[in-house]
């Protein structure tokens, strides 16, 4: 973010450099993985055409987690947005809806300019075109924290708000677009998949087509996606009764156990689950950086004791993390097609 808004060269780590025009938008299309992109050039001419390539997204690799280090320039350790579903005061949070099982509105109980204190877009007043259902939501008021948002219903009007935004003098503007993410949950990696990663390129040449000519139009993604089936594990005996509480989500599922219980609890989940995941305890991921080179104070206590973090295409099963349906399309992992997301560039 400093560097889209600054226009700088960069440090020479990203795939693209930023141009000397004083208009640019960043349009972000939430599930839109670079392997995913790569494996998609037929229906998506347009972004192939772009200059740029892959860069790394933050872990875990989930949308709430990485939009706050988009939209906040830190890492997850620091912003404290450390995933999907996270412990706050005893409860588990589900940070995209902003409530808990005992308390489905927690925007009160845990106020979002709390538990996230950062300003977003390094505090410049930048206009934001994202679902107008988002508006008034808890993690929009976490991650944007009452920045200028302008809604949009159908994707047509979300072409014209960026470029309207643009004409009458905005600089930079910042886009979100979910529907690459949402059809993966629900249908994996089928002929609906492939149309709408269709659709999410057609998207991305119509605001190129709008912008006022000269502006710079980068497009990234929040993370990946891998297609799980119905390829879901439940938790052996053996680990399950060390278990006091579950978080995270199927590709992250954090497990929670009573003090002292740590390292039992991780020989445990190796031995049973070691051959379909990643197992780490919340320490070795704090020594290794995976989250940041510095936690705040205070967030260290949102993670769970010990993670499960598939590498193959499965997921871990927790009865209160359901929705209105099934997931197929899943993320939150540590696999290339997770964690890997394009970072591209045309000009108007």
């Amino acid at each position: 973010m400093p560097y889209l808004l600054r226009g700088s060269r960069g440090t020479g780590r990203l795939p693209i450099e930023i141009g000397t025009t004083s208009k640019r938008v960043l349009l972000v299309l939430d599930g839109l993985g670079w392997d995913q992109l790569q494996n998609r050039q037929a229906v998506a001419p347009t972004m192939h055409a772009m200059a740029g390539g892959p860069i790394t997204t933050v872990a875990p690799s989930t949308t709430a987690t990485a939009l706050t280090s988009l939209t906040t320039s830190l890492t997850p350790g620091e912003h404290g947005v450390v995933g999907y579903r996270m412990v706050v005061d005893g409860q588990v949070l589900n940070t995209l809806r902003w409530g808990s099982p005992e308390t489905p509105d927690a925007r009160r109980q845990m106020p979002p300019d709390v538990l996230q204190p950062y300003e977003p877009f390094q505090g410049q007043d930048v206009p934001l075109v994202s679902k107008a259902d988002f508006r008034r939501s808890g993690f929009s008021a976490a991650h944007l924290r009452g920045a200028h948002l302008v809604g949009y219903r159908t994707t047509a009007t979300l072409v014209h708000e960026i470029a309207r935004e643009l004409r009458e003098g905005a600089e930079f503007v910042y886009a979100y677009y979910d529907g690459v993410d949402k059809v993966s949950h629900e249908y994996g990696f089928g002929t609906v998949f492939d149309s709408e990663v269709g659709f999410a390129d057609q998207l991305v040449s119509d605001v190129i087509a709008a912008v006022p000519a000269g502006t710079e139009v980068i497009v990234t993604a929040d993370h990946g996606q891998v297609d799980c089936g119905d390829n879901v594990i439940h938790l052996h005996e053996d680990v399950d009764r060390l278990v006091s509480g579950l978080s995270g989500e199927g590709r992250f599922r954090w497990l929670h156990c009573e003090p002292g219980g740590i390292d039992e609890l991780a020989a445990a989940a190796e031995e049973h689950h070691g051959d379909t995941a990643w197992v780490f305890t919340r320490q070795q991921m704090f020594d290794e950086g995976w989250f940041g080179p510095v936690i705040r104070r205070g967030v260290e206590d949102r993670f769970g004791d010990v993670a499960l973090c598939p590498f193959e295409p499965v997921a871990y099963f927790d009865p209160a993390d359901t929705g209105p349906f099934e997931l197929i399309g899943r993320h939150g992992s540590l696999t290339d097609a997770e964690m890997l997301v394009p970072l591209l560039r045309a000009e108007a």
